[in-house]
């Protein structure tokens, strides 16, 4: 659900902040609010990455982050020079960890999607407490293909 509380950017701006409850139903209108960014910002190119790292990205935020009722998890899409920064920001304490892979097991594997899929990405401080995960992807050089690492 988003919350209208805070700065709210929109895609003209070249930053687009959303706050979101901790609630399964968040990563779909994520996608729909970066689907609409990339569309604006002209990098539809890279569209069907971004959503899978964002979906990634907040569906962690949102299983994993014990934080307190009110604590909402924040999204802010970044326009780069030749991409976007897709960020995730919530505020529990611990950082996300690639797992080993392990095929019997039906979750896991976002983090290695994610690494597979952005030209970088990391996990780091805020301002506030918690932390920021984020993922820069660019649009490829042309005649060149996506892959990130």
């Amino acid at each position: 659900m988003v919350n209208p509380k805070g700065p709210l950017g929109g895609p003209d701006d070249g930053l687009v902040v959303r706050r979101w409850n901790r609630d399964p139903r968040c990563v779909g209108r994520a996608r729909t609010e970066l689907r609409r960014a990339l569309g604006n910002w002209g990098l539809a190119q890279i569209e069907d990455d971004a959503l899978i790292v964002v979906s990634e990205l907040l569906t962690n935020a949102s299983r994993h982050a014990r934080a307190a009722r009110g604590r909402e998890i924040e999204t802010r899409y970044v326009r780069l020079t030749a991409g976007v920064r897709i960020e995730v920001h919530d505020a529990a304490p611990g950082r996300p960890e690639m797992l080993s892979p392990d095929p019997e097991r039906d979750h896991g594997r976002g983090l290695f999607l994610v690494d597979a899929l952005a030209d970088r990405w990391a996990a780091g401080e805020r301002c506030g407490p918690g932390k920021r995960v984020w993922a820069e992807l660019a649009v490829p050089a042309q005649g060149g293909s996506h892959h990130g690492g």
